[in-house]
């Protein structure tokens, strides 16, 4: 064996080669040859030129890429025959060739996935949040739908007061300290939902009580973080006078409306919003207690961790928020003092997902975790009852798309591994 290796920590290797007569002089005079039937030399036909002018010119450089395509040739069977899973590049140094002797050494570094083991986690203690479907949840979803078809209406009791949820339809006017009436402060038949937040804190509630045809002077003061400069912190007084007072009012609740959002009726609606809502809040339970699962098995369970996959993750969040961050109003220009400024907060991240990742992966295996064709039929079904799309739909769309497959095979296989690790804890 012409190498030795040394575990530097549990995800660097170190693997120093010493070769005794080798003779890269064939491999060299075969490359020199190579470049000079393609050499266009001053003085010579193309590729007449002599090889010992060939050998002068590029003697050097054909005779380190012969000793790179060694070096890399026996640096990569030597990991093979090691069972050595490399992440990322080899670092190369220490590379001498001595010419006469024919003696070649080389140092590589390569990073690999961590040897560590999972620590006992059986006394682990979580309490789940409720996945109960509440009546507000459903009047919620009812609301918002028929809202697309309300209709806004004035209020038909004079003596109505204006409430949370009204529309108040009003002139303003901000008066500063100094008497100044700026423009930028001023409103004309303004509609303001109340309760909205769309003003700044304490405008809307004040304005709660006032009836039509009510004038009011509401002193406010701005917040110190205002986005204007010259309003953070002022005292301003808003003259507003009440026009008119309206409300949204929902259409019958009744078969017929609910036949324009393709339900077959109340019962069809109720029974597929009901099942939808106990899907979605199952899910948001889960994902709250398995981030509480990972954080306790992260904080738990320290080891190193390849920079070359923190690096990697750091970047795969980067281009996530990309294009978010461009939508947003960014230019491509401001990117980079973007991710500057949250360079440490990538990282943070980047570090918590690479660490959490390779605990489940672990975790997986100790469980011998297996994603079969029956899982990936499971959740096509269950996707296709949840969205009301046709099952061979959701077929395509997966089947179509080898990475959305690979994806979702990944997320059932956490699925199973936290399933798994649920039956050996306490969740109360």
């Amino acid at each position: 064996m012409n190498y030795s290796i040394e575990t530097l920590n549990t995800c660097t290797k170190k693997l120093s080669f010493k070769f005794e007569s080798v003779d890269l002089s064939k491999e060299i005079n075969e490359a020199l040859k190579q470049k000079q039937k393609g050499a266009k030399l001053k003085g010579y036909r193309p590729g007449k030129a002599p090889l010992s002018m060939i050998q002068s010119m590029y003697g050097p450089q054909v005779e380190n890429d012969a000793l790179y395509r060694f070096v890399t040739k026996e640096f990569y069977e030597a990991i093979q025959t090691e069972g050595i899973k490399a992440i990322g590049y080899p670092k190369f140094s220490d590379t001498n060739y001595e010419v006469e002797k024919k003696n070649i050494s080389f140092i590589a570094e390569v990073e690999t996935f961590p040897e560590f083991e999972v620590g006992n986690y059986s006394k682990y203690e979580f309490e789940k949040t409720s996945e109960e479907v509440k009546t507000e949840d459903f009047d919620a979803v009812k609301n918002q739908m028929l809202g697309s078809r309300s209709e806004m209406v004035e209020v038909s009791n004079k003596d109505q007061a204006l409430e949370k949820g009204h529309f108040a339809t009003m002139n303003f006017q901000g008066v500063k300290a100094d008497g100044a009436k700026p423009e930028n402060m001023k409103g004309t038949d303004y509609v303001l939902e109340i309760g909205s937040g769309q003003f700044i804190p304490g405008f809307e509630d004040k304005m709660i009580g006032m009836k039509k045809g009510e004038n009011k002077n509401i002193e406010l003061t701005f917040p110190e973080d205002y986005h204007s400069e010259d309003l953070k912190g002022a005292k301003v007084t808003f003259e507003v006078e009440l026009l008119e007072i309206k409300e949204k009012k929902l259409p019958e609740y009744n078969d017929e409306i609910l036949k324009e959002f393709g339900f077959d009726s109340v019962s069809d609606f109720e029974e597929k919003t009901n099942k939808r809502l106990a899907a979605e809040k199952k899910r948001k339970s889960d994902e709250t207690l398995h981030q509480q699962i990972l954080e306790k098995l992260v904080k738990d369970n320290e080891f190193d961790v390849p920079a070359t996959l923190i690096v990697n993750q750091v970047n795969a969040l980067k281009e996530e928020t990309k294009s978010n961050l461009l939508r947003s109003g960014l230019s491509e220009e401001m990117l980079a003092g973007y991710y500057d400024k949250w360079e440490d907060d990538f990282k943070q991240r980047a570090s918590f997902q690479v660490r959490s990742g390779l605990i489940l992966e672990k975790l997986a295996a100790k469980y011998d975790v297996k994603v079969e064709e029956s899982d990936l039929d499971d959740k096509f079904n269950a996707m296709a009852e949840l969205s009301s799309t046709p099952l061979e739909q959701v077929k395509s769309i997966y089947g179509g798309n080898e990475k959305l497959k690979q994806n979702l095979t990944y997320a059932i296989r956490e699925e199973k591994t936290f399933d798994a690790i649920k039956k050996e804890i306490t969740i109360k």
